[in-house]
């Protein structure tokens, strides 16, 4: 026993030494990611705690509050229309059991003129704006600003539309690929790899894995994003009763691993 903890320790403490000294200096190994543009903040569905989701209402108040990023979600109408909205279904949104797959364009109802908040429960946005508005229009509109795509549906035909707009509006290196379901994801580089692309579920959950056992330094990484919410908003929507998420050694060790990462 002893003679095999003489050889082990040596090489699990020059394993560690090692792992941490590449983590710190992770050019050593990898070449550096240029991305063209650098995000802290990002307003999801447009920033939907402020104004209604998704609709060009929502986008344009975000970008005029400084947001670094607009994340939306995209599905196809019946007549071939790539729509911003959360929902393939629209009866939380507009109060109407019906798909956007099934409707024409022009056919698609009003958002309700109150909707809830669906990481604050209770809280409900408003707007003057409560139409669909078209992932076009959003590209047209804000040129110059980092737009988030998340892709829900594995269809091939609505990530090939997304991808020839991005293409069409010269925006590539602006436009990030996101879905929580990796093989929606390799769909969506195999219709558009020069777009950069952020980590789904199954990818973020090896992240962690390699960070805690130490293997992340000697891993290569395609991802260029790594999004996350915020820990109270985790907290409040999902773990009310444990507090999990507000001790604050916990916080501290998220945000020393995104600290991290960046």
């Amino acid at each position: 026993m002893a003679s095999f903890l003489y050889f082990i320790l040596p090489a699990l403490g020059g394993y560690t030494l090692t792992s941490l000294y590449l983590l710190k200096n992770p050019q050593i190994l990898h070449k550096k990611k240029r991305a063209a543009f650098h995000c802290t903040h990002i307003s999801h569905r447009g920033g939907s705690g402020e104004r209604i989701e998704s609709t060009m209402e929502a986008f344009t108040h975000a970008v005029e509050q400084g947001t670094g990023m607009l994340e939306l979600d995209c599905h196809l109408t019946r007549d071939g229309h790539v729509v911003v909205s959360h929902d393939e279904n629209l009866l939380r949104q507009t109060g109407h059991d019906v798909t956007i797959s099934s409707l024409n364009l022009e056919d698609l109802p009003l958002y309700k003129d109150r909707l809830e908040v669906t990481f604050n429960a209770g809280h409900y946005s408003t707007g003057t704006d409560r139409k669909f508005t078209l992932l076009e229009e959003v590209f047209r509109k804000f040129p110059k600003m980092p737009v988030n795509i998340e892709i829900k549906e594995d269809n091939s035909l609505l990530m090939e539309k997304a991808s020839n707009m991005v293409k069409q509006y010269d925006r590539e290196n602006l436009t990030v690929w996101a879905t929580v379901d990796s093989t929606i994801m390799k769909k969506c580089r195999r219709s558009n790899s020069t777009m950069p692309y952020s980590f789904s579920m199954r990818r973020g959950l090896q992240l962690l894995l390699l960070y805690y056992s130490g293997l992340l330094p000697f891993v290569p990484l395609g991802e260029s994003f790594l999004q996350f919410y915020l820990p109270r908003i985790i907290n409040r929507t999902y773990i009310p009763e444990e507090r999990l998420l507000k001790n604050r050694m916990v916080i501290y060790l998220i945000e020393k691993w995104v600290h991290l990462l960046q």
